[in-house]
């Protein structure tokens, strides 16, 4: 099995919901409003993982991102493109639209326990908490946005299992931080 490390946008009040608007929802894009160094090129610290690794989505992320880097050309979206994707859906029957994505077969679990490649989840809330609940997350990689957001899904959900984690690093981003937790 590969390392799994989660990423995301986190409100201070630990939202993840809708950072950057496309959800339509009230609160929606507070991650955005903190300027381009909180969120442009690769601000997850991914590095030579987009080479090597393999990005694991949701159905509603993967359509998200699959209209907007495939016509973008700058590094990091030529990066993104080549990047292997692996898309947790099914009701998806055409990836094509987003380059080199393939539909995962069979369940979420058994493909990262068989997966031997490092996984990158970002976004899709469901997966990551699928993932939380089978116990399969090795890394949080959390962009914290200094703002309060209010209402939305959480990045950690209520849990009969405390799970304790240690801080690797943090690293400012503009307004943000970047702050890496591991097993």
């Amino acid at each position: 099995m590969g390392h799994v490390i989660v990423t995301g946008f986190v409100s201070l009040d630990g939202i993840v919901t809708d950072p950057d608007g496309s959800g339509g929802t009230p609160a929606g894009g507070w991650a955005f409003r903190h300027g381009p160094e909180t969120h442009s090129g690769d601000k997850f610290r991914l590095g030579e993982l987009m080479d090597t690794g393999v990005l694991l989505l949701g159905k509603n992320t993967w359509q998200l991102f699959s209209e907007l880097w495939p016509n973008r050309t700058d590094d990091f979206s030529t990066r993104m493109n080549k990047m292997a994707k692996v898309v947790a859906s099914h009701t998806l029957t055409d990836v094509s639209a987003f380059p080199n994505s393939t539909l995962m077969q069979g369940s979420l679990a058994d493909y990262v326990r068989s997966e031997p490649r490092t996984i990158a989840v970002t976004g899709s809330v469901s997966v990551i908490r699928a993932l939380q609940a089978a116990d399969l997350v090795d890394e949080y990689r959390l962009m914290t946005l200094p703002s309060v957001v209010g209402s939305g899904e959480r990045m950690f959900g209520p849990s009969d299992h405390p799970v304790h984690l240690r801080l690797e690093s943090v690293v400012p981003a503009g307004a943000a931080s970047l702050a890496t937790y591991v097993r």
